[in-house]
């Protein structure tokens, strides 16, 4: 009998079949390859109008299998502008916006999670902020993210306060074509990477 082809019967990627595949993706790059990728990455993002415009920029403290977001906050800082990163609060589930003024080690400390947080400072309104940095482990060119499966960030985003730019930052090789979608999944409104800037949807900076 001869075998027909159902359509129906192809499969899409789960998420967890994604972030393995990325993160064995990630383990094999070299240092040096992060490292010139990082670079490359934050000098697109520090060029463009929405970081140029923005006075208060929401960076993640890279781990280190992700774009060093260093080179983004010293750019940041020579032009004045504020940085703040997330402190995250486990019980609530959700981040806090904390003002860091360097990035210093004694002025940062590592959570039992493996993230890195201010030991200290002054929590921002998100409504202040004009541009999130946000970190993933797989993105798609429509503006879709896989994190690491907690939700902070779309619960961040999701908030009424926040007006901003968001931008997910990320090296080439964490392009996919599809990414499985939640009601809750937030998309973002542009996409760096070491080779280009990639605009979801226009963004609204005249308040800036």
């Amino acid at each position: 009998m001869q075998q027909q082809n159902d359509p129906n019967s192809f499969q899409m990627p789960q998420k967890a079949d994604i972030r393995k595949r990325l993160r064995e993706t990630l383990a094999g790059m070299t240092d040096q390859d992060r490292h010139v990728k990082s670079l490359s990455a934050c000098t697109l993002v520090a060029a463009t109008p929405e970081f140029q415009a923005a006075k208060t920029v929401m960076i993640f403290l890279s781990t280190s299998l992700e774009v060093d977001t260093a080179p983004l906050a010293l750019r940041a800082w020579q032009q004045g502008k504020s940085i703040v990163v997330p402190k995250v609060s486990w019980d609530a589930k959700r981040m806090v916006p904390v003002e860091i003024h360097s990035l210093a080690s004694d002025e940062l400390h590592v959570t039992r999670h493996g993230l890195r947080e201010p030991v200290a400072g002054q929590p921002v309104p998100v409504s202040f902020i004009d541009m999130v940095l946000v970190p993933g482990i797989g993105f798609t060119t429509s503006g879709h993210r896989i994190g690491r499966g907690m939700g902070f960030y779309d619960r961040f985003l999701a908030q009424t306060d926040f007006l901003g730019v968001s931008c997910g930052l990320c090296f080439e090789e964490q392009i996919v074509q599809y990414i499985p979608m939640l009601d809750h999944d937030i998309p973002l409104s542009m996409l760096a990477t070491d080779r280009a800037i990639r605009r979801v949807s226009v963004p609204c900076i005249e308040r800036l």
